[in-house]
């Protein structure tokens, strides 16, 4: 919870809550390599609900962020896009995150280090370990690299 807590204290300045940031960095992320999702294709990438990411795009939308549009090739379906100040913002809120990252691990001399980078694949192989024991009747869990928000460059 300390973790969340940190996360929303970063990023509430930029007028964020930690759930929009989980719409607005994949979003990005989504951008930089040249897609633009429909609000479906975001929930299945981010493992959010499809109708969270809706209420969640609304208002982002409302906020500036992020723009909704017509899918050209579904009339159904509703393609995210953000908008340039979104895009700023969603640039400011990573590098606010992976500031507090390089935080945590500077104990065990930052991201990149040896150490924890074995923490990391010591943490992987127990989520992997408690995904493939889960009950049959239980949802799946989502892999570290779908859970992962990229480090993006600014």
């Amino acid at each position: 919870m300390r973790w969340r807590s940190a996360i929303d204290r970063a990023i509430t300045p930029l007028g964020l809550t930690h759930a929009q940031y989980a719409v607005v960095v994949p979003l990005l992320s989504m951008e930089r390599a040249g897609r633009r999702p429909s609000q479906r294709q975001l929930a299945n990438f981010t493992g959010l609900e499809p109708l969270y990411v809706s209420k969640l795009a609304r208002a982002l939308e409302r906020a500036g962020l992020v723009e909704r549009t017509s899918d050209p090739d579904d009339i159904r379906a509703v393609q995210l896009g953000l908008t340039d100040r979104g895009r700023e913002v969603a640039t400011r809120a990573v590098e606010r995150v992976h500031g507090l990252q390089d935080e945590l691990t500077a104990p065990l001399g930052g991201l990149s280090s040896p150490q924890t980078r074995a923490l990391i694949e010591s943490l992987q192989i127990l989520l992997d370990a408690s995904q493939n024991t889960r009950a049959p009747d239980s949802p799946p869990r989502h892999t570290r690299k779908e859970q992962r928000i990229p480090r993006t460059k600014g």
